[in-house]
């Protein structure tokens, strides 16, 4: 069974920075793309960045320029660091692995999500 653990979530000043992980086990062959998600209270689950198996990356154009994704395939972890926080980028924070690019669909794997507040 996939499992999927995520870490480095918390409370950050506006402007500040902040690095999430994400650790995957169990992970079967054909996943191909591992990446972020956000939610924020009252909104719907969104894109934030995602990153396939041969290096292309999807994001939202409210993070291009300040939030950069990687992911080491040895060690199945994806990270997402993230600068130039701003308040709306408040929400809880999920790692996801999929097989396929179908970004607006809540498909494939989903870990429990971290927090991110951003507040002065």
């Amino acid at each position: 069974q996939v499992q999927l653990v995520e870490s480095g979530g918390g409370l950050v000043q506006p402007g500040g920075s902040l690095r999430l992980s994400c650790a995957a086990s169990g992970i079967i062959p054909s996943i191909h793309y591992m990446g972020w998600y956000r939610q924020a209270p009252g909104e719907q689950r969104e894109l934030v960045a995602a990153l396939s198996d041969g290096g292309i990356t999807n994001s939202a154009d409210s993070v291009k320029g300040r939030f950069t994704i990687s992911r080491d395939n040895a060690r199945n972890m994806v990270y997402l660091q993230m600068n130039s926080l701003k308040p709306e980028d408040t929400a809880v924070y999920y790692c996801n692995v999929r097989r396929g690019n179908d970004f607006t669909t809540l498909r494939g794997y989903w870990g429990q999500g971290t927090q991110v507040t951003v507040s002065s």
